[in-house]
């Protein structure tokens, strides 16, 4: 059996410029899961209500239930190490990644990559259908960064031929 790649997903503020990441999750080739709500940097300070209401992550969670930048991005290091994790939103998550690791003043040494580097054009002519039916079908009934990333690599794996 070919193995599955390792799926990052992150859930932000807002859905454009001036957002930033809020909840980090993934799932390893081995299925392993983690996730893990961010405190908002002082310098953070944009907020969608639409986006709110999307994965359920209320400003006071953050404050409350959120895990430091600096600490998240050294705990993304520790347990992630050299690998590299796959984004099928690559180009909003790289950029958050990028702001989390740059406020918290740490380097990353995992590598986020594009998903549609290692999909194949059968795998993207039928991946949205495959994921929406998979996300209608969720037990977890919430858009959040673990869950999504679980149901990213499972589109992965049911679209593989």
């Amino acid at each position: 059996m070919k193995t599955l790649p390792a799926i990052m997903d992150i859930e932000a503020s807002g859905f454009g410029a001036g957002s930033y990441p809020i909840e980090v999750g993934y799932i390893t080739e081995e299925g392993d899961k983690f996730c893990c709500l961010i405190k908002p940097h002082v310098s953070w300070k944009h907020w969608d209500d639409e986006a709110e209401e999307l994965h359920g992550i209320s400003r006071h969670m953050l404050k409350e239930s959120g895990r430091d930048i600096a600490w998240v991005a050294r705990e993304l290091n520790r347990r992630l190490g050299n690998k590299t994790l796959y984004s099928d939103g690559w180009v909003v998550d790289s950029a958050w990644i990028n702001e989390l690791f740059y406020r918290a003043a740490v380097t990353p040494m995992f590598r986020l990559s594009s998903l549609e580097m290692i999909l194949s054009e059968a795998q993207m002519s039928q991946w949205h259908t495959v994921k929406d039916k998979l996300h209608a079908e969720s037990v977890e009934g919430r858009h959040r960064a673990s869950v999504d990333a679980q149901i990213i690599q499972t589109t992965y794996q049911l679209t593989r031929v």
